[in-house]
């Protein structure tokens, strides 16, 4: 194989690697999830969601945000990210800065382009996002939850936008979208306690940095207390089958999660500790099914 042939695989690969694509595919397939079990509630054909171009771009435009996103965060931490996971930095190594930023500006242009076509409520929704993913690569993620608080509410409503195409809005997505802010929160607060050491060296004011270790995991317990609270009052009015469904898999594991927590305290842990909040995240939209 060439040396062109090469470098373009590598750059490839690592492009891939920089917008997280199995992130971006989880966030396709719960959209999509949605829009079968929860809007069209299990009885739209494969055939007639395929045919539904309006949602398809609202999902592109979703993930092109997110892809641009991840850009934009990788971009602006790279000397952070050295010191935290050098392995993982790819901006700089194989994908030269200006590229990850005009590839950030296109993704972000096309997604507002194409949002267009959805109405002027998915517009805007879109265009602040871009603005907002900047503002919190560039500031928000170095200040004390803010980041955290931002980043869990994006996600929350990448589960509710199916709703703005569709009406009446579903109550359901209500349980999903605040399934999603909680478990992202708990998620971005341990990535915090995983990344202390370079944010700390870059002037970084996170949670575990201004509080510590252990006073920031009391945090995530009491905001694990207050998620079990809100979302079994909305499992109250939520199907049987859900019910047990949550009690059988999430549920468990999100138990386990705290208690591996408590005992956590390597950067090492708290990475395993942030994969297993992504699982937790497939275990809740597959409930989906039981719908």
């Amino acid at each position: 194989m060439s040396n062109s042939k090469i470098h373009i695989k590598k750059s490839v690969l690592a492009f891939l690697k920089l917008i997280r694509s199995f992130n971006l595919i989880i966030l396709a397939f719960t959209q999509y999830m949605c829009r079968y079990f929860i809007i069209g509630e299990g009885k739209d054909s494969l055939s007639v969601i395929a045919g539904d171009w309006k949602f398809f771009v609202l999902v592109l435009c979703t993930v092109l945000v997110a892809a641009a996103g991840y850009i934009i965060n990788d971009y602006y931490d790279v000397k952070i990210d050295l010191i935290n996971k050098p392995k993982r930095v790819v901006i700089g190594k194989v994908l030269h800065r200006r590229i990850a930023l005009t590839s950030h500006f296109i993704l972000n242009t096309l997604a507002c382009a194409l949002s267009v076509f959805l109405g002027w409520k998915i517009f805007s929704i879109i265009v602040a996002t871009t603005i907002l993913m900047w503002f919190y690569a560039n500031q928000l993620k170095r200040t004390a939850l803010l980041g955290n608080l931002l980043i869990s509410f994006l996600t929350a409503l990448s589960v509710f936008m199916p709703s703005f195409l569709y009406a009446p809005t579903q109550f359901i997505l209500l349980l999903y979208a605040c399934f999603a802010f909680f478990i992202s929160l708990v998620r971005e607060i341990i990535k915090d306690m995983e990344d202390v050491k370079g944010d700390e060296e870059f002037g970084c004011r996170t949670l575990p940095i201004i509080w510590g270790i252990r006073k920031t995991k009391t945090f995530i317990y009491i905001v694990s207390l207050l998620f079990v609270g809100i979302i079994s009052v909305i499992l109250f009015f939520a199907a049987s089958n859900i019910q047990v469904y949550f009690l059988l898999l999430p549920g468990p594991l999100f138990i386990w999660l705290v208690v591996q927590l408590a005992k956590a305290d390597t950067s090492a842990q708290f990475l395993q500790l942030s994969y297993l909040c992504k699982w937790i995240m497939v275990a809740g939209v597959l409930s989906m099914t039981l719908l």
